[in-house]
C-alpha cells in the first residue's frame, strides 16, 4: 500500500508534466475529495497508507485533471463568496474576481435583482443569502444553467425569494428592479483561441464568447435596461480587464448616469456600474 503523501508527490508530478497550474495544490484537493476528508486535514493523514479504492478513486481523478478537467466538475462544487455552489458543464465556474461586483452590490440598498445570464446562481444566490429580505430573478438561455441555479438557490435556501426562468436575455422578463447583476459572455470570438484549456474543453463557450467583439451583450444591457430598473436603480456587469474604456462609452452614449468602472482586488478594471438617469 501507498502512503497518502507518497500518492501526493506522484500526482503533483503527474499534473505538473500535464502542465496543471498549480498541481501541488490541485493534488491536495483531489486526494481529499478521493478520501472524503476535509483539504485542511491532508497533511495529518500525509504519512498514513490509504485504502486501495481510495488509491484507485485518486488515480482516476488525477487522470482527469492531466487532461485538464476543472478541479470543480471533478469533486462537483467551487467555493465562492464563502458558499458552496454546485457546479457542472453546464454552467461557468465561479471567479474570485466576480466577488467584486458582490461587493460593489452590496454597498448599496436593493428590494429587487435581476441576474442576467445567471448560470450557477452564484451572483443571484449569493445576493439573496446576504440580503435576507431581497428577492429576485435569475434568466438564463440555458435549461441545465437554470436548473443548476435552482439546485444553488435549495442548497442555501433563498428558493422561496429566488425565481429562475429560462430566457434569451430580457425575452421573458417582466417587472422592474432595483438592481440588474450580469457576468455576460465578455470574451471576443478572437480571443477564444488563447483561453486555457479547463474553459475551453469544459465550460459552455455561451458563457464565454457571444461570438463577436466581447461587447455585444453589454449594447443589449446598456439599451434595455433602464426598461425594467425603478428610477433609482443600478445596472452592474463584469467586464474584461481591458475592456473598461469601451464598455464606458457604451453606456454614457446610451444616456446612463454616474457611469464608474471599479476594479478587482488585483486592481484590474472588473465591474462597470450605472445608474438610471430617470
Amino acid at each position: 500500500m501507498t502512503t497518502a503523501a507518497v500518492a501526493m508527490a506522484a500526482a503533483t508530478a503527474k499534473l505538473r508534466a500535464a502542465g496543471v497550474p498549480d498541481p501541488a495544490r490541485d493534488a491536495r484537493l483531489l486526494l481529499a475529495h478521493a478520501a472524503s476528508v476535509d483539504a485542511a486535514r491532508i497533511t495529518l493523514i500525509a504519512p498514513e497508507e490509504i485504502a486501495p479504492e481510495i488509491s484507485e478513486r485518486y488515480e482516476h481523478l488525477i487522470s482527469l485533471r492531466a487532461v485538464r478537467v476543472p478541479v470543480s466538475h471533478l469533486v462537483g462544487a467551487r467555493a465562492f463568496y464563502g458558499r458552496s455552489f454546485r457546479i457542472s458543464r453546464e454552467v461557468l465556474d465561479p471567479r474570485p474576481e466576480t466577488e467584486s461586483l458582490i461587493e460593489a452590490a452590496l454597498s448599496e440598498p436593493f428590494d429587487r435583482v435581476l441576474d442576467l445570464g445567471t448560470g450557477s446562481g452564484c451572483i443571484l444566490v449569493t445576493l439573496l443569502a446576504e440580503h435576507d429580505t431581497a428577492t429576485g430573478m435569475g434568466i438564463d438561455l440555458s435549461e441545465g444553467a437554470c436548473l443548476q441555479a435552482s439546485a444553488n438557490a435549495v442548497l442555501h435556501g433563498v428558493e422561496a425569494r429566488a425565481q429562475i426562468l429560462q430566457s434569451d436575455w430580457f425575452a421573458a422578463v417582466e417587472g422592474r428592479f432595483d438592481l440588474i447583476v450580469s457576468n455576460p459572455p465578455y470574451l471576443a470570438l478572437s480571443e477564444m483561441g488563447d483561453v486555457a484549456p479547463e474553459l475551453a474543453l469544459h465550460e459552455p463557450a455561451m458563457a464565454l464568447t457571444d461570438g463577436a467583439d466581447g461587447l455585444s451583450v453589454y449594447r443589449l444591457i446598456a439599451a434595455r435596461a433602464q426598461e425594467y430598473l425603478t428610477a433609482k436603480g443600478r445596472v452592474l456587469a463584469e467586464i474584461g480587464w481591458q475592456q473598461g474604456p469601451a464598455v464606458r462609452v457604451i453606456f454614457e452614449a446610451a444616456g446612463w448616469a454616474d457611469v464608474v468602472i471599479l476594479p478587482d482586488l488585483d486592481g484590474r478594471d472588473r465591474v462597470i456600474c450605472a445608474k438610471n438617469p430617470a
